[in-house]
C-alpha cells in the first residue's frame, strides 16, 4: 500500500473543529461521543484542484480533499468518517494517523442522480470504506499517480484502496488494479464503479457465509442441520461466481452506503490561505 506525497501547491493545513463537523453533519449525542473518544483532531491538509495540481476538472469531481485525521483509538468507527464526508461537499481521501503509523481509508463518493438522470450537486451518495494498510507515519510517500484530469486522478488514488480489500478477502485477487478480477470481464478492463461494486458484493456474500456458518455451528437438530447445509452450498456458490471461482474469503463487515449533503464548508480558497 501507499501513501502519497501530495504536492506543496495543494497544502491547506487548516484545523477543523469537531463543532464545525456536528453543526454540519446534524450530529447527534452518539455521534459526538465518537469523536470525543475516537478523534484527536481533524485537519483538511491538502486540496487538490486544477489551480493547485494542474489537472483539468470534471463534471464529477472539480477537487479533491484531503483529510488527515488524528485518533486516540486504533480504530476508528466509519460513522465518524461518513459524518465528515456528509459535511465536505467533495470527494474525500482520509489520512488516519494513530501510534507513529499512518494509513489511507477513503470511500467512492459521487454526486447523486436527479430523475432525469443528471449530477445533482446538490446531493452526494457516499459508498462502502476503503481502506489501506497502517505504515510508519515517516514511510517514503509516492508522487500522485499520472492522471488526465481530476476524475481519473480520484480513480487512481482510489483502485489501490479497493484492490487491496478483495485482496485481503479473497487470497490471489486484486493485486494489480489495472486487471479485471472476473475471466468474463477479459476482454476489458474493469471501471472503478464496476471494481467497487464486485468488491461490496464479496464483502456482503463473504459475511453471509459466515453467518450460515455460525447458525450451522449452533444447530443440533439433524434435520434442521441438513437445510442449513444446503442453504451454506448455495452461498459458498455464489461467493465463487463474485470471485471467479476463488474459493476462500475472509469474514467482512457489512456494506455501507449514505447519502450526503453539500450543504457543508465551503472550498478552501487557496490565493487567500
Amino acid at each position: 500500500m501507499t501513501l502519497y506525497d501530495w504536492p506543496r501547491a495543494a497544502a491547506f493545513g487548516r484545523v477543523i473543529p469537531k463543532t464545525k463537523i456536528y453543526e454540519h453533519a446534524g450530529a447527534n449525542t452518539g455521534l459526538k461521543d465518537l469523536f470525543v473518544r475516537e478523534v484527536d483532531q481533524i485537519v483538511w491538509s491538502h486540496k487538490l484542484a486544477p489551480e493547485t495540481i494542474n489537472l483539468a476538472a470534471t463534471r464529477q469531481v472539480t477537487e479533491i480533499q484531503v483529510f488527515r485525521i488524528a485518533t486516540r483509538t486504533a480504530t476508528l468507527d466509519r460513522d465518524v468518517l461518513r459524518a465528515i464526508d456528509k459535511a465536505i461537499p467533495f470527494p474525500l481521501i482520509f489520512e488516519v494517523a494513530h501510534g507513529g503509523r499512518v494509513r489511507m481509508v477513503a470511500a467512492y463518493k459521487r454526486q447523486s442522480l436527479n430523475s432525469r438522470g443528471e449530477a445533482d450537486s446538490a446531493r452526494w451518495v457516499v459508498g462502502d470504506y476503503f481502506q489501506g494498510d497502517w505504515l510508519p507515519a515517516d514511510a517514503a510517500r509516492t508522487p500522485l499517480p499520472v492522471a488526465l484530469d481530476m476524475g481519473a486522478l480520484y480513480e487512481r488514488l482510489l483502485e489501490p484502496l479497493v484492490a487491496g480489500q478483495t485482496a485481503r478477502l479473497v487470497p490471489g485477487m486484486g493485486e494489480a488494479p489495472q486487471t479485471p478480477f472476473a475471466p468474463a470481464a477479459a476482454e476489458r478492463p474493469m471501471s472503478l464503479e464496476e471494481r467497487i461494486a464486485q468488491a461490496e458484493a464479496i464483502k456482503a456474500q463473504t459475511r453471509e457465509v459466515e453467518r450460515i456458518k455460525a447458525r450451522l455451528m449452533r444447530e443440533r437438530q439433524f434435520n434442521k442441520r441438513v437445510a442449513i447445509n444446503a442453504e451454506l452450498r448455495a452461498a459458498k456458490q455464489e461467493l465463487e461466481r463474485l470471485t471467479g471461482a476463488h474459493p476462500s474469503a475472509a469474514q467482512a463487515n457489512p456494506a455501507e452506503v449514505g447519502t450526503a449533503s453539500a450543504s457543508g464548508f465551503a472550498p478552501p480558497k487557496t490565493t487567500n490561505d
